[in-house]
């Protein structure tokens, strides 16, 4: 016999003894038998909530596991595409740092070349001309004094 048929007799059983007890007797028993039935639910009800608290403990449980080992394997595959990248940006940064020196070479190079001509173009003290040096009006060559083509000598002459 299985647990479940023992608990249904014994129910049989407690009713058909209820129904042939006496009127006072009846109350009493009516009471005891209600309270034995409410422990046997509260304790029946209590077990199945906790075994289905302990089944659902166990599948999150696991499910928390499996979730913990696709999060690392995602981070390590995270941090390795991250450093490719990282290097990558650095190889490309240290070739634009090269071309800029080589750029600021140049450009301090050609800078150097037109400073040591500048240099030569740079009017001493004694080369700026003075008020006496500028020509005076009776300098200026008037109309007269300009040559015109039958003053020029040719190859031939």
């Amino acid at each position: 016999m299985d647990k479940k048929d023992v608990e249904k007799a014994a129910l049989k059983a407690g009713k058909k003894i209820v129904e042939h007890t006496p009127e006072p007797v009846k109350e009493k028993v009516e009471e005891k038998v209600k309270e034995k039935a409410k422990e046997k639910f509260v304790e029946k009800t209590e077990g199945k909530l906790q075994e289905k608290a302990n089944e659902a403990s166990e599948k999150l449980q696991k499910t928390k596991e499996k979730n913990a080992s696709k999060v690392h394997g995602k981070g390590e595959e995270a941090k390795d595409k991250l450093q490719d990248v990282l290097l990558s940006v650095k190889d490309k940064l240290s070739d634009v740092k090269e071309a800029g020196e080589n750029f600021q070479e140049k450009v301090s190079s050609s800078d150097n070349k037109e400073k040591s001509k500048n240099k030569r173009k740079i009017k001493g003290v004694n080369q700026i001309k003075k008020a006496t040096d500028i020509k005076s009006s009776t300098k200026i060559k008037s109309s007269n004094d300009i040559k015109s083509s039958t003053d020029l000598k040719t190859m031939g002459s």
